[in-house]
């Protein structure tokens, strides 16, 4: 079974050939491998085009490459869907990587339980060191074992339900529009992937904390979810804020 993974790029020049070699030596055969750039001004294409004959020359391998202007990370993550012809799909940034069993294991996890949307989970990476998220579904549903990086989908499903171009939160908007739709969504608690800590999810401020409970709370309202979760979001997000 083929599998595609997407990476979305961006100025990535100092991270982005450790997120290709990591899909490079997967230890499962049959992956094609989607790099979408938004037109980096950076190294970052030159690096990855330098990769095109290793995956040429490597059985079970194949690569493409586009870059040009794009409306953001899930606008790419778009066209990536649309551009693959595996089954099943994974996601990793330009700067996390994989295992080497990750695309491996989510494809077992398929054959043995066929899923529309399943993720493993994470090894969050901070300068002062590793912590793992582990990745489950909880009585409540929640971004706290949600690991986007470590996530794969049917492609049918990712065009069924595409990222909404909203919010920095749009993978948790396609999670919940999935799991509220009934799809089958699993998890395995296997570390998948590595995710570099950072970005505009982990800036701390309060008005950063106001503006990230007033996005997720209002995902929670569009598929239909109860008020409650507002007081959830705000215990999570000061715990973040305290805890770092």
């Amino acid at each position: 079974m083929l599998c595609s993974i997407i990476s979305v790029t961006y100025q990535c020049e100092k991270t982005i050939a450790r997120t290709i070699e990591s899909v490079l030596h997967q230890t499962y055969g049959d992956i094609e491998y989607i790099l979408i750039d938004g037109a980096s001004t950076d190294k970052t294409v030159q690096i990855a085009e330098s990769y095109r004959e290793r995956f040429e020359r490597t059985p079970g391998r194949t690569i493409k490459i586009l870059s040009e202007p794009d409306r953001g990370m899930y606008d790419a993550l778009n066209k990536g869907a649309r551009m693959a012809t595996g089954a099943l799909v994974g996601q990793i940034n330009g700067d996390d990587w994989y295992e080497p069993e990750a695309v491996e294991t989510m494809v077992r996890l398929f054959q043995r339980q066929p899923y529309d949307v399943a993720w493993g989970s994470i090894r969050i990476r901070k300068p002062s060191g590793a912590m793992i998220k582990h990745a489950k579904i909880g009585k409540l549903w929640t971004t706290s074992h949600w690991c986007h990086p470590a996530m794969f989908s049917r492609r049918e499903i990712l065009l069924q339900f595409p990222y909404a171009l909203e919010s920095m939160y749009d993978d948790f908007d396609y999670i919940t529009a999935v799991w509220r739709a009934g799809k089958t969504v699993l998890t395995i608690d296997r570390v998948i992937s590595n995710f570099s800590f950072g970005g505009m999810s982990t800036q701390k401020s309060l008005s950063e904390v106001k503006r990230r409970i007033d996005i997720v709370y209002k995902i929670y309202r569009k598929h239909g979810m109860s008020r409650l979760y507002w007081f959830h979001r705000l215990g999570l997000e000061l715990a973040k804020y305290v805890l770092g």
